[in-house]
């Protein structure tokens, strides 16, 4: 699976990796299908289930080199480079956005999910009663998924390991949104806003000579909590993958109409017309996190009215099925001229 990779190449690995690190923190979205739709998803999976007992012998012996190699390290890193670069730069712009624009913001994400609904199955040929069924299914669980309501936050360590596993679905599982399920366990403020914040100031402490915050056990606790968290969503994202490229070896057609399935649920998600509900308390009164934003608790769908901000939307929907049909003409353009 290891390819010879131009600088044009490792530009748009960067580039697909601060994709999927925006897409894996908006809430509904999927950064996996990102990786579907770019067409480098199961060489994601691929790499990343070589993170295996080879690997961890390969660490021990000091061959740094072979291990490299062996996991498809050039592949990962400028992957995950994108990712962590995101997670600092491009999710904040994203935070600022749905804020500001949220309707279009929503509408484009719809957009790019429905661009890749058509992307995945119009060269899907082996439709039958058992990938039809899948198909059933996974639409199903994930539309049911996008209505649960949210649970309250839980900061126990053996709980966040578990967010941790659960975070990096939809990262392996096109279609499953990682940060929505953050949402629903209640811990996404925590996890994702919370304990990244503690994060920045850490660093701003620490190149400032700054080690007063030593001494602060909420910060403290919030750096074991983020630590925590980052050790289970590694465990997920290695274990998800071994499981992933065993089923797609031996259940590709089935797996293949699944994932479309979750992609069709998590519609009901981005659905961009809905209310935001905020999480108030017994009086209340909002109920605000770190940064002074208010709580999400969960949205209310409805069906728009038809104006001018409502075409306006239609407009930004098709803007997003644009976008995919794009990236699917570049990556087609890309594989022809390499052959």
């Amino acid at each position: 699976m290891q390819k010879t990779r131009t600088f044009k190449d490792r530009m748009f690995l960067v580039i697909k990796g601060l994709a999927m690190g925006a897409a894996n923190k908006v809430p509904g979205v999927s950064g996996g299908v990102v990786a579907f739709v770019a067409g480098f998803y199961e060489e994601f999976i691929f790499s990343l289930q070589r993170v295996n007992s080879t690997a961890l012998k390969l660490l021990l012996n000091g061959r740094f080199k072979s291990l490299y190699n062996y996991i498809n390290g050039k592949f990962l890193g400028l992957l995950f480079l994108g990712m962590i670069i995101s997670y600092f730069s491009v999710s904040k712009l994203l935070d600022y956005l749905i804020i500001n624009y949220q309707l279009y913001v929503w509408s484009t994400f719809f957009g790019m999910i429905l661009g890749s609904i058509y992307y995945i199955t119009k060269d899907f040929k082996a439709w039958n009663s058992k990938t039809i069924t899948a198909l059933a299914l996974g639409a199903l669980v994930g539309l049911g998924i996008s209505f649960l309501d949210p649970s309250k936050e839980n900061d126990n360590l053996w709980f966040v390991f578990f967010c941790g596993i659960v975070s990096v679905s939809g990262m392996t599982l096109p279609g499953f949104s990682g940060s929505f399920i953050l949402i629903l366990l209640g811990n996404y403020v925590l996890l994702l806003v919370d304990s990244v914040n503690a994060l920045y100031d850490t660093i701003a402490d620490i190149f400032s000579g700054n080690f007063e915050f030593l001494k602060n056990e909420a910060r403290v606790r919030m750096l074991k909590v983020l630590s925590i968290f980052t050790l289970g969503s590694v465990t997920g994202l290695v274990t998800f993958s071994h499981i992933l490229n065993y089923i797609l070896k031996h259940y590709k057609n089935i797996t293949l109409a699944t994932i479309a399935g979750f992609i069709i649920g998590s519609l009901g998600v981005v659905w961009p017309w809905k209310k935001t509900i905020y999480k108030t308390d017994i009086n209340g009164n909002s109920i605000l996190d770190s940064t002074g934003k208010q709580v999400i608790e969960n949205y209310q769908r409805f069906l728009p009215e038809i104006t001018s901000e409502t075409y306006i939307a239609m407009a930004y929907i098709a803007l997003g099925i644009a976008i995919v049909l794009g990236l699917e003409w570049y990556g087609q353009h890309t594989r022809q001229h390499k052959t």
